[in-house]
């Protein structure tokens, strides 16, 4: 008799179903990530963790392969298990996205910004289901999503310091698969005063009355430092004069990504979503910045104006 085959370990499945993900062969990563589930619920000594990385590979290979209802089930079981696992929710967005559930898409890629705010995919999602909302929802579209969870401080502090201890890796993890994530690398202080300078030059043009000009210096700028929370409060400010109002909304929204009590941020957005005569979110926006600075009489002003309209 032939000696009998020792059975694989979970953590042999699971490289066996990265190195098939790699070549394409999604059928068969399946196949092996579910084999590397199977074995891993059997290990009474199992890491939540690890089970949760399982689920959102297998979701990985069910997205490849079109299969967006199974990816979608896959990233809520690795939520239940990690509920803050950014691949899972990226995952589930770009399924969800797929099958035109776009207030759900929405609501991941915004928690996913709330985790890190340097995922390209996110920012691009988020945009992409604020104009299709836009207009299947027409203006009051907030008013029908799903509550937006809320990141706590030291799960953020976590994964800050995890990607942290993760830069001195050579080659990426096998939790990778699946949805890009591109990261901006921390401005060096080189970037950073030629940000700073540009940004002035902006503030200038501001000063002249040359809006157009000062979003281009913004922009500049930002390309060197996107982390700056003022750039883009300062060029939504230049946005709403030139009347680009949608515009005016991503750049408070970036900068509320950064600094979510952001008071000029707030401000800006509740004028461009009152042009854009949503005036619940406009509402909501002002209600948010009264809580931080209850005595804003700029705030309190354009509120009694709103709802004098309502």
């Amino acid at each position: 008799m032939p000696p009998k085959q020792k059975s694989k370990s979970w953590a042999e499945l699971k490289q066996a179903g990265n190195e098939c993900f790699k070549t394409g062969q999604y059928g068969e990563a399946t196949n092996l990530y579910s084999q590397a589930i199977k074995a891993l619920e059997k290990n009474s000594k199992r890491n939540p963790e690890d089970l949760s990385i399982l689920y959102s590979n297998r979701a990985a290979s069910y997205l490849k392969d079109g299969n967006c209802g199974e990816c979608v089930k896959d990233c809520n079981m690795s939520l239940e298990l990690s509920q803050f696992n950014v691949k899972s929710l990226l995952r589930r967005a770009a399924a969800s996205e797929a099958l035109e559930r776009y207030r759900q898409a929405y609501v991941d890629y915004k928690t996913a910004l709330q985790i890190d705010c340097n995922i390209a995919a996110a920012h691009d999602g988020t945009n992409r289901m604020t104009k299709a909302l836009t207009e299947t929802d027409g203006p009051s579209w907030r008013e029908k999503l799903p509550p937006i969870p809320t990141v706590p401080l030291s799960v953020k502090e976590k994964l800050a310091q995890k990607s942290a201890g993760n830069v001195t890796q050579q080659s990426p993890t096998p939790q990778q698969n699946g949805t890009t994530q591109t990261k901006k690398p921390a401005p060096s202080d080189k970037e950073i005063k030629k940000a700073q300078a540009l940004k002035e030059e902006g503030n200038a043009l501001v000063k002249k009355g040359e809006h157009k000009k000062a979003i281009e210096k913004y922009s500049q700028s930002l390309k060197h430092n996107p982390t700056e929370v003022t750039t883009y409060t300062n060029r939504a400010l230049c946005y709403l004069s030139v009347k680009q109002y949608r515009d005016a909304i991503r750049d408070c929204d970036e900068a509320l990504v950064i600094d979510s009590n952001n008071v000029k941020a707030l401000y800006r957005r509740a004028q461009a979503h009152k042009e854009l005569k949503d005036v619940r979110a406009c509402v909501d926006d002002l209600n948010t910045l009264l809580k931080v600075e209850p005595k804003n009489s700029a705030a309190l002003k354009l509120l009694q104006e709103v709802q004098k309209k309502k």
